[in-house]
């Protein structure tokens, strides 16, 4: 079975209802078009990336990456009133009613999949 899993990859990304995967795009100079962008698998991957090397919220717009469409989400959902990152257990208390029915007591359909940003 962990073969299949291994070239398949994760159950939860076949979820239609789930985004593939989160891009961040982070602008390196302001009033350009360019920007830097990191992937990560879960929303808590890619939001403890961006913490841990001060990536302030101000300057990152976040995508959910579906396999027919992009969708820009509400910086807001990944932010405290302060501005700073929310910690993964405060995120799946906010994205809890976002993605009804996959983040529940003592988990998440998202816990399949690797947490690394590149």
């Amino acid at each position: 079975m962990e073969f299949f899993s291994k070239i398949l990859g994760p159950k939860s990304k076949y979820e239609k209802d789930l985004p593939y995967t989160y891009q961040a795009q982070v602008k390196y100079i302001e009033d350009d078009e360019d920007y830097n962008s990191y992937i990560a698998d879960t929303i808590c991957g890619l939001v403890a990336y961006l913490d841990e090397r001060k990536i302030s919220p101000d300057d990152v717009r976040i995508f959910e990456i579906h396999r027919d469409q992009e969708k820009e989400l509400d910086i807001a959902m990944c932010t405290s009133k302060k501005q700073q990152w929310l910690s993964r257990k405060e995120l799946c208390e906010s994205f809890k009613y976002y993605y009804e029915g996959h983040i529940y007591e003592g988990g998440c359909t998202f816990s399949d999949r690797d947490n690394t940003c590149t």
